[in-house]
């Protein structure tokens, strides 16, 4: 018999190494949606991430015949996505502007599904204790014009600690990011000098030399291997990874820690103008007990669906995070929605055809 060659023998067992992953793929596929199953697909915002899917597990406990999947790709990804008719919903947390809305032939729902607060988590060997951070501080940090933990303005706001005599490493995301907008549009409201310097936005040019990560898990995990660093990211992602977070000065005066309880304050405070289309920003929120940053998340739904069966399963399932889902996104760190905000956008939902 021919001996196969070590080339022959290489290529064959690529081969055999490429089918059997194909195979693996398609019963992992039949896995996730069986023959019957009303497949829907939505990408978008890594903020609600989490909640999302585990809204997706406790629904398809009672609606076994829909199989919701959803992919955190940032908002600016799943804008573009939504936009382009590639998904059967999207996720932002910056609200579609109308350009964007004018794009999509179908129309536009704007749903908030929840709320969240952006924090500043730090990782600082050696400092215990509570770090408070001034407004005008802060917005120097990512301004790059402190740059060391020991600057005397930060030492003045932490009387009590020693503070280190280290580098500030900033981590900031890399990918367009409603986390960022949030962030920033909050920055552009106490700081005309970040207003007219690096501006608001989903992705925008950080001074100096931050670096960065791809969703709110990516600077999470920056900052956890990153000493002396410190970064924005949404609470709940802070929180499970056990990140110290600062306590920031508010619009008040007050330097207030993130909390579920501050969190609803400043929303609560900062949401009584909201218009007919659910679209509202809360850059920068009255009250002595409000956390200074927070945010909605909207889910992006069309108005007009070319498949019935889609436009149910999404009312419905959207429907059931309005009313059971609140209770689980509080449980996950996340904040529930106003019960005004929430009424008028069960209202809205009927608007989905």
């Amino acid at each position: 018999m021919k001996r196969l060659s070590g080339l022959t023998k290489a290529l064959l067992m690529l081969f055999a190494v490429g089918l059997l992953t194909a195979c693996e793929q398609a019963e992992e596929v039949a896995e996730q949606v069986a023959p019957g199953v009303l497949a829907v697909q939505g990408a978008g915002a890594t903020f609600p991430e989490p909640l999302y899917k585990r809204w997706i597990e406790e629904y398809h406990k009672s609606e076994p015949g829909v199989k919701f999947e959803y992919s955190g790709v940032g908002s600016g990804e799943g804008i573009k996505r939504f936009i382009a008719g590639e998904v059967d919903f999207g996720a932002s947390d910056a609200a579609m502007n109308d350009r964007e809305i004018a794009q999509v032939d179908r129309g536009v729902t704007l749903l908030p599904m929840t709320a969240g607060m952006v924090v500043l988590a730090y990782n600082l060997p050696g400092f215990e204790g509570e770090l408070r951070l001034p407004r005008d501080v802060y917005v120097d940090i990512l301004l790059g014009k402190i740059y060391r933990w020991d600057d005397p303005r930060i030492a003045a706001a932490n009387p009590d600690a020693v503070m280190p005599p280290r580098l500030i490493q900033v981590v900031a995301r890399r990918d367009g990011s409603g986390t960022t907008f949030a962030f920033t549009n909050h920055l552009g409201a106490v700081s005309e000098e970040w207003r007219n310097g690096p501006g608001v936005g989903k992705l925008i040019d950080w001074p100096g030399g931050a670096v960065t990560g791809s969703g709110n898990a990516g600077v999470a995990q920056k900052i956890k291997i990153t000493n002396n660093s410190i970064g924005y990211l949404e609470y709940g992602f802070a929180k499970r990874l056990g990140l110290p977070m600062a306590t920031l000065e508010n619009r008040n005066g007050d330097f207030v820690s993130p909390s579920a309880r501050s969190g609803q304050q400043g929303l609560a405070a900062g949401s009584q103008d909201i218009g007919d289309d659910l679209r509202i920003y809360v850059p920068d929120p009255p009250g002595e007990n409000s956390y200074p940053i927070v945010t909605y998340t909207w889910l992006l739904a069309y108005r007009n669906y070319a498949d019935p069966e889609i436009a149910r399963a999404v009312k419905d399932a959207v429907a059931w995070g309005l009313d059971n889902g609140q209770s689980i996104a509080e449980e996950m760190g996340y904040i529930p929605l106003p019960d005004d905000v929430r009424e008028r956008a069960k209202l809205l939902v009927d608007s989905i055809n």
